[in-house]
């Protein structure tokens, strides 16, 4: 979750939305990413696509044995790629200023664990507190 993290204020740095994701398989990190909608004028960078684009193409069996931390609950668009990959285990950092699919990731078999890291929930309730309108576009309001 540290290097989610740093992948989140990254984001925050450039003037985005601080959500940052890595992919990790065998317990490297193949592919990290944090939400680029802002800097790179997207609608759909979160940062969980941009992790899985820059592991670039992988392979089934690759996916299905990687686990995807996330510094926020995942959307529906992202949870559908965790789902479309069939990635076994997301890693939520925080799911209290922001409850994404996390039922549909559930009930299509994929390990859920949130861990409500207080470094995730105090960098996102100051983003939406500071930035309501960026949130609310981020979110699909």
């Amino acid at each position: 979750m540290d290097e989610a993290v740093k992948e989140a204020n990254l984001s925050l740095k450039e003037g985005g939305i601080p959500i940052g994701a890595v992919l990790v398989y065998e317990n490297k990190i193949i592919g990290r990413g944090h939400n680029r909608r802002v800097q790179n004028n997207s609608a759909i960078l979160h940062a969980e696509m941009d992790a899985l684009e820059n592991a670039g193409r992988l392979t089934s069996d690759v996916y299905k044995n990687c686990e995807l931390y996330t510094t926020l609950s995942p959307c529906i668009m992202c949870s559908g790629a965790v789902l479309l990959y069939k990635i076994k285990k997301v890693v939520i950092g925080e799911n209290k200023t922001f409850l994404g699919a996390e039922d549909l990731l559930i009930k299509n078999g994929v390990a859920v664990e949130v861990l409500n890291d207080e470094r995730c929930v105090k960098m996102m309730k100051e983003f939406i507190e500071n930035n309501p309108k960026l949130w609310n576009e981020d979110i699909g309001e």
